[in-house]
Parts: structure tokens; C-alpha cells; sequence
């Protein structure tokens, strides 16, 4: 699986992006797919996370009610609407997906063998 991620940018506080990750592949809708994001010096930071096949969501406290992430397996592509923005989600983007994420492993980095390359958004006061 290749995973191709897209849509960051600049945005103010209280503004919207949208993310979307894009994958090769022939059964990617059997992967979790997740969004993860890092600042320079940090590691990386669960963010929100889909199942396969049936599409539960995960999120992370601080960007629960205002973010959603969504798949549109057709289109082999997880897409992660950010409303609300504020300045701490400023970090590089990054998706993953794998095949055997279970919910214990869902917000864990090291549990993703497929990751796209980072997409950097930057949102200001």
C-alpha cells in the first residue's frame, strides 16, 4: 500500500482544512487508517484513526467535536475534515494505515507499517 497525502496549508484560527489521504492498492478498505501529526522536536501524536470495513472512528481528546474523519472507499481515500482550527494543531500531517490495528493499537505509531508523506498545516492566531 502507497499513501499519498494532501490539503494542508494556511489557515487562521477558527478556520477549516481538509485532509485526504490516498492509497494504492487493491483492498484498502480493509485497512485502519489513521492521521498522526508531529512538531518539530516531538514525537508523533495520535490525532484520529478509522477501521476498516465498518469505519469506526477514533479521536483524540483535543480534537474531539472538531475534527471528523471519514473514508470513501471508492475512491480509496480517508479524508480528515478539520474545523475550528487552532494554532496548536499547527504540525506536519501524517497518514498510516494497516491491516491488523485492533483498538488497543489504534492511537500507536509503531503499529502502522504504511505511511504517507507529510503534509504541513499551519494555522494562525
Amino acid at each position: 500500500v502507497q499513501l499519498q497525502a494532501s490539503g494542508g496549508g494556511l489557515a487562521q484560527a477558527g478556520g477549516s482544512l481538509r485532509l485526504s489521504c490516498t492509497a494504492s492498492g487493491r483492498t484498502f478498505s480493509t485497512y485502519a487508517v489513521a492521521w498522526f501529526r508531529q512538531d518539530p522536536g516531538a514525537e508523533r501524536e495520535f490525532v484520529a484513526a478509522i477501521r476498516g470495513n465498518g469505519g469506526i472512528a477514533y479521536y483524540t481528546d483535543s480534537v474531539k467535536g472538531r475534527f471528523t474523519i471519514s473514508r470513501d472507499s471508492a475512491k480509496k481515500t480517508v479524508s480528515l475534515q478539520m474545523n475550528s482550527l487552532k494554532p496548536e494543531d499547527t504540525a506536519v500531517y501524517y497518514c498510516a494505515a494497516d491491516k491488523g490495528i485492533i483498538v488497543t493499537t489504534v492511537a500507536l505509531a509503531g503499529e502502522y507499517d504504511y505511511w504517507g508523506q507529510g503534509t504541513l498545516v499551519t494555522v494562525s492566531s
